[in-house]
C-alpha cells in the first residue's frame, strides 16, 4: 500500500472520529435538557453523520459505509459517557469536567452499560444502519440546463 493511500485512511478515520465526536456532545444538550436519554437522536445523528461522511470524507462506498457506522457509534459512546458523567456530577456537586476525571473511563464505561436498555441499543444499531446506508449510497445529481 502507498504512502499516500495509508495517511489518506488514516486521515479519514481521525475526521470520522473528530465527526462522531462533535455529533454526541451536540446530541448531549437535548439529552441535558430533558434530563433522560434520548437513544431516538441516533437516527438523525446517523443519518447527517453519513451524509457528512459521504460529502466530506470518503466518496461513496463501502469505505464511507464503514467510517460512518464507526463514527455513529463513536458518538453514542460520547454521549452516553457524558450522561454518565453527568449524573455523578449530578449526585456528588461535581462539575463535569471534574467528574469525568474522578471517575476515570472504566467506570463510566460501566455506568453507560448499567444505563442502557435492549431497546437503546436497537436505536443505536439502526443509527448506524442508517449512517452506513446514507454514506454508501451515491447522491443525486443536480439537473443540467
Amino acid at each position: 500500500m502507498k504512502p499516500w493511500a495509508v495517511f489518506s485512511l488514516l486521515f479519514a478515520l481521525v475526521s470520522a472520529v473528530m465527526l462522531g465526536l462533535a455529533a454526541g456532545a451536540v446530541w448531549m444538550v437535548p439529552t441535558l435538557y430533558s434530563q433522560r436519554a434520548l437513544p431516538w437522536l441516533a437516527l438523525p445523528v446517523g443519518w447527517l453523520l453519513g451524509k457528512a461522511i459521504r460529502h466530506w470524507v470518503r466518496p461513496p462506498g463501502s469505505q464511507a459505509a464503514i467510517l460512518a457506522a464507526f463514527s455513529t457509534f463513536t458518538a453514542v459512546l460520547y454521549v452516553n459517557l457524558l450522561m454518565a458523567a453527568a449524573s455523578i456530577a449530578g449526585l456528588m456537586g461535581l462539575g463535569l469536567v471534574d467528574s469525568i476525571r474522578t471517575a476515570g473511563f472504566p467506570l463510566l464505561l460501566q455506568l453507560a452499560q448499567l444505563g442502557c436498555s435492549p431497546a437503546d441499543d436497537v436505536w443505536f444499531v439502526a443509527g448506524m444502519g442508517l449512517s452506513a446506508w446514507a454514506a454508501s449510497r451515491a447522491g443525486r445529481q443536480p439537473k443540467r440546463g
